[in-house]
């Protein structure tokens, strides 16, 4: 139960941070405005209180793991709300990051 929780844990978190970014890029970029970046803002805000809420103590294994999650969670927002396609190279560097998340959250430890 506690691998699921930290599974939900990182999507939660990836959808604050990638979705605030977002927000924040169709603010600022595509120049749909303030109330889209302070969306934005709100939801990165959001996004840095989701990793607290992690079953292991160590901020920087929890913020390195989210990295693979953050690269991986990235081409599949792209790909839901943009219409990127990833290519094979693409594809192969998410699920090499995202056999680093499991090694490095999920290994077995002593």
């Amino acid at each position: 139960m506690t691998v699921l929780r930290s599974i939900a844990l990182f999507v939660l978190a990836a959808v604050a941070e990638i979705g605030g970014a977002w927000l924040v890029w169709q603010g600022w970029r595509e120049q749909r405005g303030l109330l889209w970046i302070g969306a934005g803002v709100l939801a990165l805000a959001a996004y840095g209180f989701v990793a607290t809420f992690q079953p292991d103590p160590h901020f920087g294994r929890i913020l390195a793991a989210y990295g693979g999650v953050f690269v991986a969670g990235s081409l599949a927002w792209g790909m839901v709300v943009d219409g990127f396609r990833p290519d094979r190279w693409d594809v192969a560097g998410a699920l090499i990051c995202l056999v680093g998340v499991a090694v490095i959250m999920y290994a077995p430890r002593g």
